[in-house]
């Protein structure tokens, strides 16, 4: 047999190799294929072409495993239970860019079943190599190596806890700077994914200078809304630890303009980090106030249709408004506090909305001394919102005689004459307080007329006025 002859062997043996695993890769595509290829044994036929002589075979071979593994959990442990993750991450120190995508892809497809199976992969040591691949000049090596950072971290603290020891955390901040779209969106995910489970966990991604970073991400208008929304996402996940940060950061401004662009669910994030930054302090709410906060959130009240959202915009305005009469009448201003009585009068709001839109119209009322927007609330509000409305009044109305003025020609007086308190209650305190501000005559006057609707306009009504104002 000659030389040639000989060599022939090998290559068909080499071209039979080559067509198994791109056939085997193609047909774990296709669902339907997957439990009869299980069957055949195709584990423990792929797993020797991971160590093949031609490294197209070994890249499509561990391609073809993290198709399967992709797959379901049990087939992601049939690759546990054959050893061959030892291999792959032996092979991710000393392959070139393309196995190491791959093998980075059956790692993470492998993990993202459970924290068993991620910890499976912790176990065999692919956190150092992830880790190392992060620092490769391919981006998809980058980026492939990030994504499965981020289906370990994503299950548990612990597991998050053991890819920071890991080194990855100032890592992957240095991805979020590369200039490939898809690097920055991976590892801002797998930031967002280390940081959710403790504040302990987002100290970490805040101390690597992370936020300052991702908050460009956001502002960043050329940036993908894909993109966006990933960075945005990191920022909002501790919004409780990283509020400080957040507005020294330019997140605030960054996440309202994210709400302006987008719809529905994304946007529940950004809602309640507002309101978690505008509760941590006076200062920090001021902060969401100057950065147009209150009128994208009255946008969003009025645009979102599911309760949850309200809810939780309605809980925002709360955080604002709750601190000062200054940022009670941001929100005042916005014309929120009609809305927010409707949702909490409407019997088709959920109960979650009910309980919210109460709580944040007590706490808003119970600082706002803005009476244009207090005085449309004594028509409509129920006893229980409205000794909040009067209460407020009887504090303004004593030391401002242009608003007893207004008060008067308004019909806010004659409206808070017609109202029925139990004698010795609080909003009869509030009342008495109102009406001590006001000539006996002009008080008196409205008990006689209040079933004229013309009185307003009648003569002796004229006379009261004047006699009142030339006393003012």
């Amino acid at each position: 047999m000659s030389q040639r002859q000989v060599l022939q062997v090998f290559e068909q043996y080499q071209k039979a190799r080559t067509q198994f695993v791109q056939t085997v890769a193609e047909l774990a595509t296709r669902p339907q294929n997957v439990e009869t290829l299980q069957n055949a044994g195709v584990m423990s036929l792929l797993r020797p072409l991971l160590l093949d002589a031609v490294p197209t075979i070994q890249q499509t071979a561990a391609l073809a495993l993290g198709r399967l593994a992709n797959y379901n959990d049990d087939l992601a442990e049939a690759v546990v239970k054959a050893d061959i993750l030892p291999q792959l991450v032996y092979s991710l120190a000393e392959q070139n860019r393309f196995y190491k995508k791959a093998a980075a892809f059956v790692l993470r497809a492998v993990a993202k079943h459970s924290a068993e199976l991620a910890q499976a992969v912790v176990d065999c040591g692919a956190l150092d190599a992830l880790v190392i691949s992060l620092e490769e000049f391919d981006p998809g090596v980058k980026e492939a190596a990030a994504w499965a950072l981020g289906y370990i971290a994503r299950h548990n603290g612990q597991l998050a806890q053991a890819v920071v020891d890991s080194g990855a955390v100032p890592l992957l901040v240095l991805c979020i700077q590369e200039p490939e779209i898809a690097v920055k969106r991976i590892a801002a995910s797998t930031l967002s994914d280390i940081a959710k489970h403790s504040p302990e966990l987002a100290q970490t991604v805040v101390d690597t200078g992370a936020i300052a970073h991702l908050a460009q991400m956001t502002l960043n208008p050329d940036a993908k809304l894909k993109v966006r929304e990933t960075a945005y996402k990191c920022m909002t996940t501790r919004p409780d630890m990283l509020s400080q940060m957040i507005v020294n950061a330019g997140g605030v401004a960054a996440v309202i303009d994210y709400l302006g662009d987008s719809r529905g669910n994304v946007r529940l994030p950004g809602i309640m980090m507002l309101g978690y930054v505008a509760a941590h302090s006076e200062n920090l709410a001021m902060a969401v106030v100057v950065s147009k906060g209150v009128p994208q959130l009255a946008i969003c009240l009025v645009e979102e249709p599911e309760d949850h959202i309200k809810a939780a915009t309605a809980w925002a305005f709360g955080q604002i408004g709750r601190h000062t009469p200054e940022h009670a009448r941001a929100v005042a201003a916005a014309n929120v506090l009609p809305k927010l009585l409707n949702l909490y009068l409407d019997t088709q709001s959920s109960e979650d909305l009910q309980v919210k839109a109460k709580k944040a119209l007590k706490s808003v009322l119970q600082k706002c001394t803005y009476l244009p927007a207090l005085e449309p609330l004594l028509y409509e509000a129920p006893s229980n919102i409205l000794k909040h409305v009067i209460c407020q009044f009887s504090k303004v109305l004593p030391h401002d005689s242009k608003a007893r003025r207004l008060f008067v020609t308004s019909g806010g007086l004659k409206k808070v004459q017609e109202i029925k308190a139990e004698p010795g209650s609080a909003l009869q305190e509030y009342i008495n307080a109102i009406n001590n501000c006001y000539p006996e005559e002009i008080v008196r006057f409205f008990p006689i007329n209040t079933r004229d609707k013309h009185s307003r306009g009648s003569d002796k009504w004229q006379s009261v006025i004047m006699k009142y104002e030339g006393s003012g």
